[in-house]
């Protein structure tokens, strides 16, 4: 069994009963939407064409929303409809990041995921949903596409349907009939400066200077829901953090197993600076729920498919793995140190990178999925992470060797970092969405952050250290190299989240 809407814009008269019938039937707070009718006008007065799209959840068949959620508050009936339950949800908006279709929003009463369940309830008293019961078109369809019987089958199988966003591969089961190119493709009408009767929001206004437009249908969006971005600079700084505390033990680590004392700096600030960086990623983490209280969920109700619990665990073991550390200094017993120290490049990386297997689950954020993404969070951390710890080698009394070898790990790391943004921004990209996004990161409103805050300063940093490179140690000069990646890598991230959140999808 699969249910799934079929949705024929050719009779569709834009009237928004459907999008009415919804919000009555679920309560949906003002300015929140599950259904809504997406407007798009093209040509110029006075031949101009306007269409209509009915936007809602596609109740995927291989629905991303349910592999991400951590806690298992959205999830795939049997019957197909995705559904989801407000009691687990811990607000992390993961699954806003992994819908290509802007379907899901934050409820503002219950601070929980929201979006078109099917009307599920009805559906399970042989009733249609409240939108297909009001459109006085007949537009809307529903029933079971496994079944060569039903209505919606025999419509899907004998007319020419389209799908949005097919490159996706979530196998949407809302299908149109007739539908606008320009409606269904999210990047092909950029709003107008106004709508017909509202202001756009201002994130789509702001993102739309950077769209490409079309010369010839002058296709813009003239009616549309505001989609502001899931994430802001509470998970840009957790990139940060972790990559900081990561990087620090991990490169630490690697110096015992190589015989380089780094003396304290080694022994204890590596371990403090990575549980420091541990637990400001997990306060981050958890201010940005909007159901905080719940974040114990993520433990005790965990859907390990999701790439979001492997991290909570990671952190959690890292942070065991430094504390430990300090406390096998404390005692000076070597064995447990390099027991120790194999557990710090493990669980360093695994805390570095595993945002790269989260991000790659956002399928919704076509910038996020490069597959360069997880060596590059891995490069990124041991350049900050010894950034670190060249900001206090000066206080440290180091042989000439131990700073050799952290100058050269930061060195490396840094130009690693800047051939991989090299590589990232120049080349070409999987989708015209990442095409965009990248756009926007290099010559679009990012673009003076991204040349000037996150890779000049790290050129200037790699220039500052490089003359210590056999260890001969200008103070001032490592300090300010160890600062400079700080700053560098906040400003690229900074730009990264957000440029990923800005190409459209409705």
């Amino acid at each position: 069994m699969r249910y799934g809407f079929a949705i024929d814009q050719r009779t569709c008269i834009g009237c928004h009963a459907c999008t009415v019938a919804c919000k009555t039937e679920h309560e949906v707070p003002l300015g929140q939407f599950r259904t809504w009718v997406k407007y798009v006008d093209s040509g110029e007065f006075p031949n101009t064409t306007r269409s209509f799209g009915v936007m809602r959840c596609n109740h995927c068949t291989d629905a991303p929303c349910v592999k991400i959620c951590p806690t298992g508050a959205l999830f795939k009936r049997d019957d197909g409809i995705v559904d989801f339950d407000n009691e687990r949800c811990i607000g992390c908006k993961s699954c806003m990041q992994a819908c290509p279709y802007d379907a899901i929003y934050i409820d503002q009463d219950t601070h929980t995921a929201a979006k078109c369940n099917m009307c599920a309830h009805r559906i399970d008293n042989e009733m249609e949903p409240a939108c297909v019961v009001v459109c006085p078109t007949h537009s809307i369809w529903v029933g079971d596409l496994d079944d060569p019987t039903s209505g919606i089958a025999t419509l899907v199988s004998t007319q020419q349907t389209t799908v949005r966003s097919p490159e996706q591969n979530t196998g949407p089961n809302v299908f149109y009939l007739g539908a606008d190119r320009a409606v269904l493709d999210p990047l092909a009408a950029p709003v107008a400066d106004t709508y017909i009767w509202a202001e756009p929001d201002a994130h789509r206004r702001e993102t739309a200077a950077d769209l490409p437009r079309d010369r010839t249908t002058k296709a813009r969006t003239t009616l549309n829901t505001a989609h502001p971005r899931p994430w802001g600079w509470r998970v840009t700084t957790y990139l940060w953090t972790k990559a900081v505390g990561a990087g620090a033990l991990a490169v630490a680590g690697l110096a015992h197993l190589l015989g380089i004392d780094l003396g304290w700096l080694g022994d204890y600030a590596a371990p403090v600076v990575a549980m420091a960086g541990a637990a400001l990623t997990g306060v981050l983490l958890i201010w940005d729920l909007k159901r905080p209280e719940r974040f114990l969920y993520i433990f005790l109700k965990s859907n390990w498919s999701s790439w979001l619990v492997w991290g909570a665990y990671a952190l959690a073991a890292f942070g065991g793995v430094a504390a430990l550390w300090v406390l096998a200094s404390l005692l000076e017993s070597s064995w447990a140190t390099t027991v120790l120290a194999w557990a710090a490049l493990a669980s360093g990386a695994l805390v570095a990178g595993y945002t790269g297997f989260l991000f790659g689950q956002a399928e919704g954020r076509d910038l996020w999925q490069s597959p360069l993404l997880f060596w590059h969070l891995l490069v990124q951390a041991a350049m900050v992470g010894t950034g670190a710890l060249l900001v206090l080698a000066p206080f440290a009394g180091l042989t000439d060797g131990a700073v050799a070898f952290l100058v050269r790990v930061f060195v490396i790391s840094t130009v690693l970092h800047l051939l991989m943004l090299g590589i990232e921004y120049s080349g070409r990209h999987a989708s015209r969405q990442a095409t965009v996004a990248a756009h926007i990161v290099t010559r679009g409103r990012y673009a003076r952050l991204f040349r000037l805050g996150a890779i000049a300063p790290a050129v200037v940093a790699a220039a500052l250290a490089a003359p210590s490179w056999n260890g001969s140690a200008g103070a001032v000069l490592l300090i300010a190299a160890g600062l400079l990646t700080q700053v560098a890598l906040l400003a690229y991230e900074t730009v990264f989240v957000r440029a990923g959140q800005d190409p459209p999808l409705s």
